[in-house]
């Protein structure tokens, strides 16, 4: 891994959302000087949103695919 333990930070919150349904969040931090190092930087073009997001029928079609790849219970 490029990062050492101190360079990179893991939080997870879980919790009953609005609907009663149990949510779990994770966010994953890595300090901005360990980005330089292995060549990124909030400067590149490329670290930034382009264009807008897939149309449903892609995120229709991802979701059916993982329904048949997971195993059901």
């Amino acid at each position: 891994m490029p990062f050492d333990g101190r360079e990179i930070r893991f939080g997870l919150l879980c919790g009953a959302g609005a609907d009663g349904r149990w949510r779990g969040w994770f966010r994953i931090e890595v300090g901005a000087d360990a980005l330089r190092r292995i060549g990124l930087h909030p400067d590149q073009p490329t670290a930034r949103v382009r264009g807008g997001s897939p149309p449903r029928w892609w995120h229709a079609a991802g979701e059916r695919y993982a329904a048949l790849r997971s195993p059901r219970p």
